[in-house]
């Protein structure tokens, strides 16, 4: 009870401080206590023929208060546990007070509900090792059991409405994995589905969901749910991240607590609610009551948790703090309830990676439940926003590639230097293999380190090659940080010649490369863009492939600029017969950079310099540069 209050509690300091709320949706006090004013429904045991299982088989049914054989009712098929059977709900869950409550209140429809015995099996009780091979079997056979004998039997007996648009199945742990895989399995005969802390038993969600399009079309309700201590949350949480990424409309619905009824029980009063009703995808972000922690958390950290519609909730205690905010570009005020914790929720954020920190008495620090990442010329905290068409970064059972921190000593800037390399898979046993190379450059505020960890450059990589979409390559990901004065001419300058004379020398001495301007590539974002501009176009003899990210000469560089435009004038036709590609993305108008950008590009249709462009909708951002990078990899030496 005290994990519920807290959970609730935590949204509603959010509330004091003017946020947009969610839905509180929790199942209040009593609600299932036994109530003597009310008129109640009828529990009976019904005993079927099996052909399935070649026995008769028992299971209850709930009839719900002022039942009538006149009428005609929906039914929802209610499915317990490994150790449990057809009395399992009525035992734990009282499932007939629950119903009865919300009857009453006016909050469900009227319904049959069925209470079976999911271990289709002769001798089907609880008994004995209850994870014996062929007992964990009679759960799977209870699906051709469930729609050949069970379900006809009830349609026979009682007065139902039999479609699928009034039939519903939902159960907990191996019931919760039975509904997803018989709801999900035979769409033609259910069209509500619910999964209460499924277990092992749930089939991967490419079995579950083969044809999302399909599923979009026939599902009137998929819901997930789980506590967030239960040790099978995996097995929800995976089934949610496939649904999210192929935009099936569903809920997840996570709520403190563990593998028990007290979850179940929850779980049942908010899904029989949403029943054969007419429901508005739009609306299932608002079921939850706890977010999904963060998956930039460090370990065993619940907060930063990120809320279904992408709105973050922080937490975290400074009894000594006056004043504590998160900063993620715009400042969100948290408050400090009795226990010295502080609490808050900010508006929905973008897609993938934010740099963000802690404001506590106005000193900006990295946030200790996040890992931290070397991002605004500091180590400041980040967090990452799930994004349903990121499976382009996504890890995934593919070959995978490394990334190796490599160190020289550069004669440029007189010091030891480092750079990040990745290597495609199969790297070192294709020892007679050379590869092409892409040097990417990261941005103003940052280091080596930023492609690979924010921009999850080995992941991109990794996906395309093993999609046969990108040439297996070497990506060289170097500090660009080579000047410790004002961002000039003397700085690119200085940049070229660590790239030219530095870097590019090592990587050939040390990878096997193809030391070809047609096997060599240079992009970078912002900073990098500009370093990209200065160094690449100097060099169209030894790049072939040139891509600009979120960039453009502004006026700080303005000698640079004019200097580059007076040398791409008359070089015009050079660059356009060097360079195979000359590829320019922006993100949208909100991007810092866009109108320096469009301003660069106007001069280039004045010489006739040759481009390619593409914007990508963000800001000034990773989600964006991440994009660029997929789009960009798949052009190059080809």
């Amino acid at each position: 009870m005290k994990s519920r209050i807290l959970a609730i509690a935590l949204f509603c300091i959010a509330h004091l401080n003017g946020y947009t709320q969610a839905i509180i949706n929790h199942a209040p006090e009593g609600f299932d206590s036994l109530r003597s004013n009310i008129i109640h429904g009828r529990i009976d045991t019904i005993h079927y023929p099996s052909t399935t299982v070649g026995t008769i088989r028992s299971a209850l049914v709930y009839t719900p208060p002022g039942y009538a054989k006149k009428n005609k009712y929906p039914v929802l098929y209610l499915l317990h546990g490994i150790g449990g059977d057809e009395k399992e709900w009525l035992n734990g869950g009282t499932p007939q007070i629950i119903l009865d409550n919300l009857y009453a209140e006016g909050k469900t429809a009227p319904m049959i509900v069925v209470m079976p015995n999911g271990r289709a099996m002769k001798d089907d009780r609880a008994t004995g090792n209850i994870m014996a091979p062929d007992k964990v079997q009679a759960f799977a056979t209870f699906e051709q059991d469930l729609i050949k004998d069970l379900i006809p039997f009830i349609e026979k007996h009682y007065p139902v409405l039999a479609d699928r648009e009034h039939r519903a199945i939902a159960g907990l742990s191996m019931g919760g994995g039975q509904s997803l895989n018989f709801g999900l399995g035979n769409p033609d005969k259910f069209a509500w589905v619910g999964g209460f802390s499924s277990a092992p038993n749930t089939r991967s969600p490419e079995v579950l969901v083969p044809d999302p399009e399909n599923t979009k079309r026939q599902l009137k309700l998929l819901w997930i749910s789980c506590g967030d201590s239960d040790n099978l949350i995996g097995f929800s949480k995976r089934t949610h991240e496939y649904l999210y990424e192929h935009k099936i409309p569903h809920i997840y619905y996570l709520e403190p607590g563990k593998h028990d009824f007290k979850v179940w029980k929850n779980d049942l009063y908010m899904f029989s609610q949403l029943l054969f009703k007419d429901l508005e995808p739009s609306s299932f972000s608002q079921y939850t009551v706890l977010g999904t922690p963060a998956a930039t958390n460090v370990r065993q950290a619940s907060y930063p948790q990120v809320l279904p519609d992408n709105r973050v909730v922080f937490r975290l205690k400074a009894p000594q703090a006056q004043k504590v905010q998160v900063d993620l570009g715009k400042k969100y005020d948290l408050s400090k309830d009795t226990a010295g914790y502080w609490t808050g929720t900010t508006d929905s954020l973008g897609e993938g990676f934010h740099y963000y920190s802690l404001l506590i008495d106005g000193v900006a620090v990295a946030d200790p439940a996040s890992e931290t990442f070397y991002g605004m010329g500091r180590m400041a905290a980040g967090i990452e926003i799930p994004f349903a068409d990121g499976a382009f970064y996504a890890i995934k059972d593919v070959p995978h590639g490394d990334v190796r921190i490599k160190r020289y000593f550069s004669a440029v800037t007189n010091s030891w230097r480092r750079c990040l390399v990745y290597t495609p898979p199969g790297y070192d046993s294709a020892i007679q293999q050379r590869y092409p190379v892409l040097y990417l450059l990261h941005g103003g505020g940052e280091d080596e380190r930023g492609w690979s960890t924010q921009g999850k450059t080995d992941l991109i990589m990794d996906n395309l090659i093993a999609a046969h979409q990108a040439t297996p390559m070497l990506v060289v990901m170097m500090d660009g940080n080579v000047s410790s004065g004002t961002f000039g001419e003397q700085a690119l300058q200085t940049f070229e010649n660590e790239l030219m004379k530095m870097v590019i020398p090592f990587i050939q001495n040390n990878y096997r490369t193809i030391e070809t301007a047609q096997q060599r590539a240079l992009a970078g974002l912002s900073m990098g863009g500009l370093q990209t501009l200065y160094a690449g176009i100097n060099n169209t003899d030894q790049f072939a492939y040139l891509g600009v990210f979120s960039s453009g000469w502004f006026g700080g560089t303005q000698t640079a600029a004019e200097k580059q435009y007076k040398f791409m004038q008359q070089s015009a036709g050079k660059i356009n017969s060097n360079l195979k590609q000359f590829w320019i993305a922006m993100g949208g108008k909100e991007d810092i950079a866009y109108k320096n950008c469009q301003n660069m590009l106007a001069r280039f249709d004045e010489m006739k310099i040759k481009y390619s462009y593409s914007e990508y909708p963000g800001g000034h951002t990773w989600p964006v540069w991440r994009n660029n990078l997929y789009q960009f990899a798949q052009l190059l030496f080809k």
